[in-house]
């Protein structure tokens, strides 16, 4: 079976789900372009601390550096992403399971995460909320930070609800057939987010009494515990997304075939069981937690590497496949032949090139005596944005390019800015990247508004990759306001086009292998995925509730 587009051919005009369509394409629109503001939005700020740390402008006191950071940290790690990946999974579900169906449970998810962030957002701006984007303990922000966050997390629980109910009800109806694949990416990622989600919940749980004073203290080693329990796999949330396009999305553009339908499943499978207990890996300095589950973790996060890997290649054997069929061989040859013109390539491929180097460093993060080296350094924040910033975010801005003409039927406004908005956002990652893993191993920290260290000679020899990572940044912005204006250009001009082209899902590989039927047994597999969160972390948190408790009482250092 081919995970063709379920909507290829004209609906008549008297079919209810042609109703249903038009609802759910709004619906889709409204999430992507919420994401396309807030990404502007973060960027800005994002621009502004690499001015901060480079000495080229003084942030005044009403909107100091860790105000900031904070902003930046939340609206692209937290708000964007989760905007556009609740908006693009719903895509995929309602393209390729046709039903008549209400979308009143997916708009009741997006006006909630709506409140969230708004409520977040101002918690932030107005200096009670600077606990940055890992809001742990011991740094306390106001309860409307903390019900922010909860609400922003409790819709996307909404919108993942309608997509399993769908794919539910498919399965109901078709029990002989697979999930189609865009839909089984969907859902599994979904499955994923609902067992992440649990930590944060948790979490809030002891922090929102503790922000109302409710209670004396709060145990810090369990908030950092708790957070690093969705943290991690918030990262993963954001890579599924991204590995959605890339499998099924991206060989449509050069009019390839998905590799394989089973190896699809399988690394989506890997990741929903390998997601959650790999959260320790971000505590190894960690006092309370016994090395050995600190060493589980490490080797599950090295497991991560597998559905890697097996992404890589079949993302190549679609490359290589359809670059055959058109009668294009060698390795450079066919990398000519990609479509790097079109902008929803362009972004995918040059998110793809970045992850490589992402992958890499996400190595030595892992490895314990390297990462006390560059655990609290810039390194960090670099391979953070060569992993999200420059692969994920590039993912979804070139789909971006295919959704909203397909969405609102209208012309793509200024392509040649869309391109040149990749290719900016590119050399700008490789510039401000580069910058931060050079200066991480000089030593430089991260999270501090002021580097100088009074004139002292090592600190001046941060500064001018300081500077450096300052360009670079300036270029990802550029890059970023472009996007902005061809996505509001093309919204505003609204240029009518009467055969909008569709944000197609490629078919699988008439040559690809079978796909067994216990692939497709996704509530099993989540049930799996949750037994194993549970055991990788029931130790360690008994570990904690077993010790004495040292409560804190909360401090604001801003």
């Amino acid at each position: 079976m081919t995970t063709t587009h379920a909507r290829s051919a004209p609906a008549p005009l008297n079919d209810p789900f042609e109703l249903s369509k038009a609802k759910g394409d709004l619906l889709v629109l409204t999430h992507i372009y919420t994401a396309t503001f807030v990404l502007g939005l973060g960027a800005l700020f994002g621009m502004l601390q690499g001015f901060s740390r480079a000495n080229w402008i003084v942030m005044p006191a009403w909107f100091d550096y860790y105000r900031m950071l904070t902003a930046h940290g939340v609206l692209m790690a937290l708000v964007f992403t989760t905007f556009f990946i609740t908006g693009f999974l719903t895509y995929a579900t309602y393209t390729t399971i046709p039903r008549v169906r209400s979308t009143k449970l997916n708009w009741t998810g997006y006006c909630v995460m709506l409140l969230g962030t708004a409520m977040a957002t101002v918690a932030i701006l107005d200096g009670s909320a600077s606990v940055l984007y890992t809001f742990y303990a011991p740094l306390k922000a106001s309860p409307l930070f903390y019900f922010g966050a909860t609400f922003l997390v409790a819709g996307s629980l909404f919108v993942a609800a309608d997509v399993l109910l769908n794919v539910a009800w498919f399965k109901k109806q078709n029990p002989q057939l697979r999930i189609p694949l865009p839909a089984f990416m969907a859902a599994t990622t979904m499955v994923m987010w609902v067992i992440a989600t649990l930590g944060v919940v948790a979490e809030m749980c002891i922090l929102i009494p503790w922000s109302l004073g409710w209670t004396p203290g709060v145990d810090v080693a369990l908030t950092r515990m708790l957070f690093w329990y969705f943290g991690h796999p918030l990262v993963y949330f954001w890579i599924m997304g991204a590995y959605t396009i890339w499998y099924a999305v991206v060989p449509a553009t050069y009019k390839g075939t998905i590799f394989s339908d089973a190896l699809t499943r399988v690394s989506f499978i890997l990741l929903l069981l390998l997601s959650t207990p790999v959260g320790l890996h971000h505590q190894y300095l960690d006092p309370g937690i016994p090395a050995g589950w600190k060493f589980l973790h490490t080797i599950l996060t090295y497991g991560v590497a597998v559905p890697s890997f097996m992404t890589a290649f079949a993302i190549f054997a679609s490359f290589e496949i359809a670059a055959r069929k058109a009668g294009v061989k060698g390795f450079v040859n066919i990398v000519k032949w990609l479509p790097w013109k079109n902008p929803a390539f362009a972004g995918a491929g040059c998110g793809m090139i970045l992850f490589i180097f992402g992958g890499f460093g996400g190595v030595v993060n892992n490895s314990y005596s390297m990462d006390i080296l560059v655990h609290n350094t810039m390194w960090v924040v670099g391979h953070f944005h060569v992993t999200v910033g420059g692969p994920v975010a590039l993912t979804f801005v070139g789909a971006t390019y295919r959704l909203i003409p397909a969405l609102s039927g209208r012309k793509l406004f200024a392509p040649r800015l869309a391109l040149a908005s990749i290719f900016l956002w590119f050399v700008g990652m490789l510039v401000m990247s580069t910058s931060m893993h050079t200066v991480g191993l000089l030593g430089a920290p991260r999270r501090t508004s002021d580097v100088s260290y009074a004139g002292a000679a090592a600190a001046a020899s941060w500064h001018p990759w300081m500077i450096s990572a300052a360009l670079g940044g300036t270029i990802i912005a550029l890059g970023v306001l472009l996007f902005v204006i061809v996505a509001t250009g093309t919204y505003i001009k609204d240029a009518k086009d009467p055969n909008p082209p569709p944000l197609a899902f490629a078919p699988v590989d008439e040559h690809a292998g079978p796909t067994p039927a216990i692939l497709d047994r996704l509530g099993s597999w989540g049930l799996i995925a949750f037994a194993a969160a549970i055991l990788a972390y029931a130790g360690p948190i008994a570990q904690l509730m077993s010790t004495h408790d040292y409560l804190a009482p909360g401090m604001r250092t801003w």
